[in-house]
C-alpha cells in the first residue's frame, strides 16, 4: 500500500511564506510525476504546480514566481515552498503522486490534504 502524507500548512500573514512537505511511503517501485493541487471553499480543485521524475516543472498561472516546486528522490518527498502569500492562496492543499508500487500498477495517489490560511 502506498501513503501520501503532507505536513507544514497553518496560517501566515499576507507577504509571508511556508514550505509544504509531501512524503510518499508504503512498497513503491517507483515515483513519476508529483503534483500540488489546492482547493478552496466553493471552488473546483486546481492544479498548482507537477514535477517529473527528471526534475522539469510546471506552474498554474496564479503562482508563478511565487511559488517553488521541488522533490527529494531519496525521500520519496515533494515540497512546495510559497512565498509572498495572498490571502487567494488560502485553500487545503492536497500533493498527488503517479506512483508504482511493488507489483502493482501504476496508480495517482492522493495525500489527505493541509490547510493554508492567508491572513492577517
Amino acid at each position: 500500500q502506498v501513503q501520501l502524507v503532507e505536513s507544514g500548512g497553518g496560517l501566515v500573514q499576507p507577504g509571508g511564506s511556508l514550505r509544504l512537505s509531501c512524503a510518499a511511503s508504503g512498497n513503491i517501485f517507483a515515483i513519476y510525476n508529483m503534483d500540488w493541487h489546492r482547493q478552496a471553499p466553493g471552488k473546483q480543485r486546481e492544479l498548482v504546480a507537477s514535477i517529473t521524475s527528471g526534475g522539469i516543472t510546471n506552474y498554474g498561472d496564479s503562482v508563478k514566481g511565487r511559488f517553488t516546486i521541488s522533490r527529494d528522490p531519496a525521500k520519496n518527498t515533494v515540497y512546495l515552498q510559497m512565498n509572498n502569500l495572498k490571502p487567494e492562496d488560502t485553500a487545503v492543499y492536497y500533493c498527488k503522486g503517479n506512483v508504482r508500487g511493488l507489483g502493482r500498477p501504476t496508480n495517482d495517489y492522493w495525500g489527505q490534504g493541509t490547510q493554508v490560511t492567508v491572513s492577517s
